[in-house]
């Protein structure tokens, strides 16, 4: 009877010293489920060829602004100079954070962006595109409501990004950058 528990504790105890697994298998998840969400989302922000990548799209006021481009009558030049540099920092976050998860270099800070990218992301559908549908509700028997049952997920796999970092075959690591102190600490 203990021999079965002792070989799974055996392998508990295996698994637990692999430190790598936590966070390749987190970046590798990322990089399977949202990097090209994240890219798509941003593609459809910017303009057509290589002079519009350099300037947002209208579809990126209506998706990063939608209350604010409506008042301006869905004209850029009536946004003020701070609402131009959250379009633009928006369009910049989904194009280099994904990129800076997956390479995974400074996995920690990218990670803490896009999360903080996704609170914004759903603050802005529920109240600023008004679906209140989509926010969903936790403890219910519906795994896919869009925001909070989905989107918590996302939460997740960043945030043990943030906590534990790149891994091993992360491109800050193979590089030679060493990990803080603050991270030997946790």
């Amino acid at each position: 009877m203990l021999r079965p528990l002792n070989i799974y504790g055996n392998i508990v105890a295996y698994m637990a010293d692999q430190e790598w697994i936590i966070p390749t298998c987190g970046r590798l998840l990322f990089a399977a489920t949202l990097f090209m969400y994240f890219i798509n989302s941003g593609l459809t922000k910017i303009g057509q060829g290589f002079s519009g990548a350099l300037s947002p799209s209208m579809g990126a006021y209506v998706q990063i602004l939608p209350k604010a481009f409506e008042a301006a009558g869905y004209d850029p030049s009536g946004l003020g100079m701070l609402q131009h540099i959250i379009v633009y920092a928006g369009i910049l976050a989904e194009f280099i954070l994904p990129v800076l998860i997956v390479l995974g270099l400074f996995t920690r800070i990218a990670a803490l962006g896009l999360i903080v990218f996704v609170m914004v992301q759903s603050f802005t559908d529920v109240f600023g595109h008004g679906q209140v549908d989509a926010l969903g509700g936790w403890f219910d028997r519906f795994p896919d409501s869009t925001i909070l049952d989905q989107r918590s997920f996302w939460v997740f796999v960043l945030l043990t990004l943030v906590i534990k970092g790149g891994g091993p075959f992360a491109v800050d690591r193979l590089a030679g950058l060493r990990p803080s102190r603050l991270q030997n600490a946790l």
